[in-house]
Formats: structure tokens, C-alpha cells, sequence
């Protein structure tokens, strides 16, 4: 009995005919794109495809014209998963968007309001850059050249107003400022 040898499906004539046409793709596949990388793997993926349907293709001629239809397909077909992506991350981005609440004006009206009123009881340097950057906006370097300090100054100096605003708070509020000034009774420090 004679061993029946598996021949391949693919004529080699036909994949000769694509890989000799690389450059020809994958300039078709740039102008499309318009980047050589994307068009590099859009090839790749083309080829891969292609390998597997290239079975049935028996000439040379009709490759071509079949490749030229797999790579629009392959075209296509990225800028279908390109336009997905986009609009399921415009779709995640909007949820998080409603997720994420701008301040509520409420909440702030209700913040202790005694913080304000702590900052006078600072050194007259450190309520004054509070004020300058933390309430009116302003930036250090700002602050910096309307106080006449470097700027490293002014951000020590910032740094440590709000270090003693923070002691101030928790001196004047104790509860409050460790838990949150919800129904603020905090009594004034002398």
C-alpha cells in the first residue's frame, strides 16, 4: 500500500505573488492609514488571513485582485475596532465625568466657617499668605514678588501658615477637625 503524501493546499506560485507584492501592499495600506507602522501590522494581519482562505485561490492574477479585497476588509475592519474603542472610552469617560461631582456649594456654605476666622489668629505674615494664595488665587511666585521674598520663601512661609492653620483648627474645633465640621459649635480661641 502506498502512503498517500499530504500535499499543500496553497500553490506557492500564488504565495509568491503576495509576498513578492509587500511593498505594494503596504504602500496601498499607508495612503489609507496614513501612518507605515499601522500599515505594517494591518499587513501582518492581512497575511495571516490571508494564509488561511488562500486555499481555494488557484492563479496568480485573481490572488491579487482577492489580496487587494482582503486588505480593504482589513482597513475596515480597524477602523471599526478604532471607532469601538473610541466610543466605549467616550461612553466610560462621560460616566465618570457624572460620577465625579464638582463641589457642592451647599457643603462649602457649610464648612466650618470658624477656619476663616482662625486665619486672624495667625501671624499677620502667614494670615496675609493664606489670603493672597489660598483664598484670592493668587500664585507664590505672585505672592513672592508683591511681598518682596524670593519665591522659596514665600512657599516656606506658605507652608507654614497652613501648618498653623491646621494646629489652630484642631485647637479651636478638636472634633471637627479630625471627623468633619458637619453642625460646627467650635468655640472661638482666644
Amino acid at each position: 500500500m502506498d502512503a498517500e503524501v499530504e500535499r499543500d493546499p496553497h500553490d506557492p506560485e500564488v504565495l509568491r505573488a503576495l509576498v513578492d507584492n509587500h511593498t505594494r501592499f503596504l504602500a496601498f495600506l499607508e495612503r489609507r492609514v496614513g501612518s507605515h507602522d499601522l500599515a505594517e501590522d494591518i499587513l501582518q494581519e492581512a497575511y495571516v488571513r490571508g494564509w488561511q482562505q488562500a486555499s481555494s485561490i488557484r492563479n496568480t492574477e485573481s490572488a491579487m485582485a482577492w489580496f487587494y479585497r482582503v486588505l480593504r476588509n482589513a482597513i475596515t475592519d480597524h477602523f471599526r475596532r478604532q471607532d469601538s474603542r473610541r466610543r466605549t472610552l467616550d461612553r466610560i469617560s462621560a460616566e465618570t465625568q457624572d460620577d465625579v461631582a464638582g463641589p457642592d456649594p451647599e457643603l462649602e456654605a457649610a464648612v466650618c466657617a470658624c477656619v476663616i476666622g482662625l486665619v486672624d489668629t495667625l501671624k499677620p505674615e502667614y494670615a496675609t499668605v493664606l489670603r493672597k494664595v489660598e483664598v484670592e488665587g493668587m500664585s507664590v511666585r505672585g505672592y513672592a514678588e508683591e511681598a518682596g521674598i524670593t519665591a522659596g520663601n514665600a512657599g516656606v512661609r506658605l507652608h507654614r501658615a497652613r501648618d498653623a492653620l491646621r494646629r489652630q483648627v484642631a485647637r479651636s474645633c478638636a472634633t471637627c477637625a479630625e471627623h468633619g465640621c458637619l453642625d460646627c459649635v467650635c468655640r472661638k480661641p482666644a
